[in-house]
């Protein structure tokens, strides 16, 4: 038995490298802001199709770019999601190869499988223009699905295309046309048994996703599809890859359709979809075509300096001290969860949560408020340029809660130009900062674009 697709989302981060800054002819980059890493932007991903009144068996995190080498870093996931004790949140290391996997566990379980990646590259190189930042999920479970799994076969080969020692930040890559030549035959065969195991001759929209760019740039002649072959808009995004180009079909597909995903990464794997009537009417809020064109510019060295490859002067102000882990774990449902408490007697919202209301003095008769699935309106705000920042200034503004309540948060994505009292935010998880080796994570206010 195999469960249905439920749900799917992407999310792209906000920031680009201009084209003449690395290089490329036409285009951009997109790269993840200093604030954001893969624990992050799998929040981001997940958080648009996962509530914690989303029945969830498991949670997978699929990624190459880790924020914690010895710990599981899905957890942090669980709990931003606000999902209950009971269920499993487990790390998929390594390669896309591991997302696929991720999403055939998640197809027989029940459950989410999220893959996000801040893929760095050496300055000039082939990964820091053909690269690409981003986070993908889809979640499988009971219900009226958009779209079902049909078939899936891998296909394994051992041979040296692409690899990262593990205490580099950037990889390495063998010459292209070698690994071209075995991923060709691979995709060939793994399309064709796929298909024949579905009983299909041809699948309607076929993805291929592989981190040799001579294979995307002929994809269209490895395998045939009767409405379209598309890759990745964003770039190679390592774990990512497979869900981010996959949400782009299912972005485009109509009902009763075929979705072959082809992901070419030390053999090949391949899944293939057959979408439902209930797509067209449950698709993601953004497309991933509409995430890919929006963007705001960043300066090359100002990127540079956010992935650690250059070192600029440190602001002139004492550093943030190492989090500690006590503190974090009392406030787990404010620091990660964003959850407050509206007091049910008198209905007063408490941004934290408390036991004792504020307004009416009750003692222990709450109910939890999901203040990060909501929006909120500035009420005043303050452009700071001396407090210690990794990207100056910060901004700090006070918001008031959609339903109720109030609170003071670091605005993400600054633009203090646009920012003004009665701007409309939502909220996003990230990083406040780094110190000791612990990263210190809670929720930041996130500027609405204008209409």
């Amino acid at each position: 038995m195999t469960y249905g697709v439920l749900g799917y989302a992407s999310y792209l981060p906000r920031h680009r490298l201009a084209a003449a800054d690395i290089g490329l002819r036409r285009g951009d980059r997109v790269v993840a802001s200093y604030d954001e890493d893969s624990t992050t932007m799998a929040v981001s991903a997940a958080g648009q199709i996962v509530d914690p009144a989303t029945p969830v068996a498991a949670l997978y995190l699929a990624t190459t770019t880790p924020a914690y080498a010895d710990k599981t870093n899905a957890c942090a996931v669980h709990a931003a999601l606000g999902l209950p004790p009971g269920v499993l949140a487990a790390d998929l290391g390594g390669t896309a190869r591991s997302t696929v996997a991720g999403l055939r566990a998640a197809a027989l379980t029940g459950g989410v499988v999220v893959a996000a990646d801040v893929r760095v590259g050496k300055p000039g190189s082939a990964d820091e223009k053909s690269a690409g930042d981003g986070a993908a999920a889809l979640l499988f479970g009971e219900g009226e699905p958009i779209a079902e799994l049909l078939a899936a076969t891998s296909i394994t080969a051992e041979f040296l295309d692409r690899w990262r020692d593990p205490l580099s930040p950037t990889g390495d890559q063998w010459e292209e046309r070698f690994g071209a030549e075995r991923y060709s035959a691979l995709i060939r065969q793994a399309a064709r048994e796929v298909l024949d195991a579905a009983g299909v001759a041809d699948a309607d929209h076929v993805v291929v996703t592989c981190p040799n760019s001579a294979i995307i740039k002929r994809a269209a002649t490895l395998v045939k599809g009767q409405k379209s072959v598309a890759s990745s808009p964003v770039g190679h995004t390592g774990a990512a890859d497979p869900l981010i180009a996959l949400a782009g079909a299912f972005d485009t597909a109509g009902a009763g359709e075929t979705v072959l995903l082809l992901s070419a990464v030390d053999g090949c794997d391949a899944v293939l979809f057959r979408t439902t009537a209930a797509l067209p009417g449950a698709r993601q809020d953004v497309a991933l075509a509409v995430q890919r064109e929006t963007g705001a510019a960043v300066p090359h060295l100002t990127y540079l300096s956010w992935r650690g490859l250059v070192t600029l002067e440190s602001p002139r102000r004492p550093e943030p001290d190492r989090a500690a882990a006590p503190p974090a774990a009392r406030a787990e449902r404010w620091k990660f969860g964003f959850t407050g408490t509206r007091c049910n007697n008198c209905g007063f919202t408490h941004l934290p949560p408390t036991r004792v209301c504020r307004s009416c003095r009750s003692i222990d008769d709450m109910s939890d408020i999901a203040v990060a699935r909501l929006a909120g309106t500035v009420v005043t705000y303050t452009v700071d340029r001396l407090a210690f920042s990794p990207s100056p200034p910060m901004v700090q503004a006070v918001i008031d809660i959609d339903g109720g309540g109030r609170c003071t948060l670091e605005v993400a994505d600054a633009r203090p130009a646009d920012l003004a009292v009665g701007s409309r935010v939502r909220f996003s998880f990230r990083r406040l900062f780094t110190a000791g080796g612990i990263h210190d994570y809670f929720w930041k206010a996130v500027q609405e674009d204008a209409e």
